[in-house]
Order: C-alpha cells, then sequence, then structure tokens
C-alpha cells in the first residue's frame, strides 16, 4: 500500500504522467483496469508505475527462466578421444562433429586425449592431434585453455565464438534450429554412455593388470601388452 502523497507516476507506456496525488493515481489506475507499483520509494515524491502487476510478475519470471537457461548453456562437456592416441581418424572426424554440435549450443567443450602404457613416450602424436581439431574448430571456437596434462592424459578446452556461432544461425532455419536441439539431447545421453564403458573397460583392465603383476617377474617378462600397441603406433 502506498502511504506518501504525492507521488511521480509514470504511465503503462512508460509515458511520464506527472506529480499527482496518490488517490487520483489511484484511480487512473482503476479506470484502466491495472495496479499502481511504486518502483522508486527512497526518492522524494516516490515514483510509481501504472501496470499490469500480474504480467509484471509473469514476464520476469519467464526471464530469470531464461537467464537460468542461459547459464546451463555455458556447461562444459568432454569429448574423448577413445582410451590410446591409436583412434581412428574416421572416429577423429565423428568427435570433431560432437565438439561442434556443443559449441554451435553454446557448450564449452574440453577435449581429452588419453594415453596407455609406453605411449606416454610419445605425447607429441596427442597433442598435434589436439592442435589439428583446434584449427578444425576455429570457425565457430577459440582455444580457451591450452593443451594441458593430467595424469596419463592432456585436455584442451575451447569456448565458443558467439560472433561467428550467430552468423551460423542466422542462416539456419526455424526446422535446423530445433533438429540440432533435438540431436543434441540425443548426442549427450550417447556419449555419458560412452564414458562410462570407458571407465568399465578401464577398471576391468587395472584389475587385470593387478592380477598379472602378482604372477612374478618371469610373467611380465613373457607378456608385456603395451608393447604390440606402440610398435603399431610407431609402424614398427
Amino acid at each position: 500500500m502506498i502511504r506518501i502523497s504525492p507521488i511521480r507516476v509514470i504511465g503503462p507506456d512508460n509515458e511520464q504522467i506527472g506529480v499527482v496525488e496518490t488517490s487520483e493515481a489511484l484511480q487512473m489506475a482503476r479506470e484502466q483496469g491495472m495496479d499502481l507499483v511504486e518502483i522508486s520509494p527512497d526518492v522524494r515524491p516516490p515514483v510509481c508505475k501504472i501496470m499490469d502487476y500480474g504480467k509484471y510478475k509473469y514476464d520476469l519470471s519467464k526471464k530469470q527462466q531464461k537467464n537460468r537457461a542461459s547459464s546451463k548453456s555455458t556447461e562444459m562437456k568432454e569429448i574423448r578421444l577413445g582410451r590410446s592416441v591409436k583412434i581412428d581418424p574416421h572416429d577423429v572426424q565423428i568427435r570433431v562433429d560432437q565438439s561442434r554440435r556443443f559449441l554451435m549450443a553454446g557448450h564449452k567443450v574440453q577435449i581429452t586425449q588419453r594415453f596407455r602404457g609406453r605411449e606416454m613416450a610419445h605425447k607429441e602424436l596427442g597433442i598435434e592431434r589436439l592442435a589439428s581439431i583446434c584449427d578444425d574448430l576455429a570457425d565457430v571456437g577459440k582455444v580457451e585453455v591450452a593443451p594441458r596434462w593430467m595424469g596419463r592424459q592432456a585436455s584442451i578446452i575451447i569456448a565458443p565464438d558467439k560472433t561467428k556461432i550467430d552468423a551460423f544461425k542466422r542462416q539456419m532455419t526455424k526446422e535446423q534450429l530445433a533438429k540440432e536441439a533435438e540431436e543434441l539431447a540425443k548426442l549427450e545421453a550417447q556419449l555419458a554412455k560412452e564414458a562410462a564403458q570407458e571407465d568399465e573397460l578401464d577398471d576391468d583392465e587395472d584389475a587385470s593388470q593387478g592380477k598379472k603383476r602378482k604372477k612374478g617377474p618371469a610373467d611380465d617378462r613373457a607378456v608385456d601388452p603395451v608393447d604390440d600397441e606402440i610398435a603399431d603406433l610407431l609402424g614398427e
């Protein structure tokens, strides 16, 4: 309830009505089927606006939902380049296309290259691949974090380039944009499933190698599975 009088009144179309008695302003609002809302109570005279308060609250709620959705759109998405550097070029291209889709949707993308066994002796192979992927995505993204190491993997973070992406989207139809949103939801579910499967394989492999090591040095000398991997990797 507005207790002070007079007040400065703004009309429903943001027109300046002027300083009037509060009772007169309330009558103006009632005649238009609207409400009189105090928007600046600390100034003298206080500033009030004639508006549809219910519609105002609804619009404010929608704006807050949009802001939350916008915040969600900047989530980090991880794209893994398989479980080792021995990934087929076709599969790399699939990962590039997936990264592009996330960037187009406004997400940041962390691309991770994992190394197995003695592949760590040839880190440059993974770094070169990450650099190549960055070049492929330069039309929609920009490097935010250069390649960094964490254990047996290297990763790079690419952020969406809003200006370039907006230019792309202006060329797309509403149907194409709607299809992209649908495909994006499917992609997120697919990648989550693949990541879980990879983690399970890693756990099984770690457990298997642990059992082999318990058999003693002679067995380790007889069977070293990473030797064949590195030989294939280097074409030996």
